[in-house]
């Protein structure tokens, strides 16, 4: 519930400032919470961006009192290999090298490494063996996607 809250009130901060939140993070590491809100935009962010956003949703979060412990609030780029996390997240991806991981085998796999064909009604279709066979995800398969970068 955090996290979805969350996501809510910095959509609408990133918004204003013409970037969109790409993921929301909500979790312990080392005895401290974190909470990690990546944001990006055509040509990547800046600086500038992640402090307007963390210092306009701090204030939110101080409004709301949604997390009632301390907590260490981090407003950031997801950087070159950013996660694919919703549907729009694969539509950008067609054309992109990206690492896919699958909750259970598909043909005897669960990490796959291939170029996004295309991207429809909840599927994945990825490219690998550079371009010579095809592979058919599922979404609700997916635990896990990020871009790759392509040293080519």
């Amino acid at each position: 519930m955090i996290k979805e809250k969350v996501e809510e009130l910095a959509s609408k901060i990133a918004s204003d400032h013409g970037v969109e939140v790409v993921d929301v993070e909500y979790k312990k590491e080392g005895g401290r919470w974190y909470l990690r809100v990546f944001i990006d935009k055509e040509g990547g962010v800046t600086l500038g961006d992640c402090q307007v956003v963390s210092e306009e949703l701090s204030a939110l979060l101080d409004i709301y009192d949604l997390i009632s412990h301390r907590y260490i609030l981090e407003v950031s780029s997801p950087g070159l290999t950013r996660p694919l996390v919703k549907e729009r997240d694969y539509e950008r991806a067609v054309g992109k090298l990206v690492k896919i991981r699958t909750r259970t085998p598909i043909r005897g796999r669960s990490v796959w490494v291939g170029v996004i064909k295309s991207f429809s009604s909840g599927e994945v279709v990825l490219s690998i063996k550079k371009g010579k066979d095809e592979l058919i995800i599922p979404l609700s398969k997916i635990t896990k996607a990020n871009l790759e970068i392509d040293f080519k």
